[in-house]
């Protein structure tokens, strides 16, 4: 199977002077989602937690409800690219005409293939609610995972999606050329291992579109962390999910777009756990 990074030659410059020497640098490999033996997509990504991949994209596009839709996957590496090859139950099948996407995407395309305005700004489920975490625990998670992104730091060329819970801590980070990639990896990742979206926050290394707010309230995220800013349409679609959004998440601090009521402070946290005890 192709690695996720690759090495390279390249030529430095650092002031009048280079030398040569390797690098890593990101694969980007074309990746084929096939249903039932027929082409339904194929994406730009980088080649690793593929098994993720197929189940994150599956959910997140509507065409399995549960892992356990996918009766079988194979990962097929070919001359050109890697066929990700599902089986799905006969009940299932219907999903897959109801969004069409038989087109080649580029890295982390979100909404390529759409063909009308209403499919590309599609309602959104609402998300969970009862989830509070203060200030010191968004720091925390934004924190714990800048050390995880393994692969950017070879290759300084990837986003990361990962997910965090007071309890656990950082549960799971997958890697991508594609932001929307790495996201729908992670959202796979969970639904494999059965952790509830709801317990915690997704946590992105990129800007947050309104396809990356989709995605988090499709997972049934309740808080989304980012380290730079949304758009204004994915602000709007947060605060109809009831999605606490936020984002500029940088050592010194966070800007809360939606829903800031999730967010208390130490005190009130503290409150909760003696009554519980």
């Amino acid at each position: 199977m192709t690695d996720p990074a690759v090495p390279v030659m390249r030529t430095v410059w650092r002031g009048n002077a280079s030398v040569e020497g390797p690098r890593l640098v990101a694969e980007e490999s074309a990746v084929a989602f096939t249903y039932n033996r027929v082409t339904h997509a194929v994406m730009l990504a980088t080649p690793g937690n593929l098994e993720d991949f197929a189940y994150g994209f599956s959910l997140s596009e509507g065409i399995i409800d549960r892992v356990r839709d996918i009766s079988a996957l194979e990962v097929i590496q070919a001359p050109n690219g890697i066929e990700l090859r599902m089986d799905l139950a006969s009940d299932q099948l219907g999903a897959l005409t109801q969004r069409q996407r038989r087109m080649a995407g580029p890295s982390g395309c979100g909404l390529c293939g759409l063909d009308s305005l209403e499919a590309a700004i599609r309602p959104v489920p609402t998300v969970p609610t009862g989830l509070e975490l203060t200030s010191e625990m968004i720091q925390a998670a934004m924190q714990a995972m800048m050390p995880a992104q393994t692969l950017n730091a070879e290759t300084r060329a990837v986003h990361a999606a990962a997910f965090w819970t007071p309890a656990r801590g950082l549960v799971a980070l997958r890697e991508d050329v594609g932001r929307h990639n790495a996201l729908d990896k992670l959202a796979g990742a969970l639904a494999r291992s059965g952790v509830m979206a709801h317990e915690g926050a997704v946590l992105l290394s990129s800007r947050i579109s309104v396809e990356m707010v989709q995605k988090a309230a499709t997972l049934g995220a309740s808080v989304v962390v980012a380290v730079s800013a949304p758009t204004a349409l994915a602000i709007r679609t947060a605060d109809a999910a009831g999605m606490t959004l936020i984002g500029i998440a940088r050592s010194d601090g966070f800007e809360v777009f939606t829903h800031a009521q999730r967010i208390v402070p130490r005190e009130a946290i503290n409150r909760v756990e003696r009554h519980v005890a």
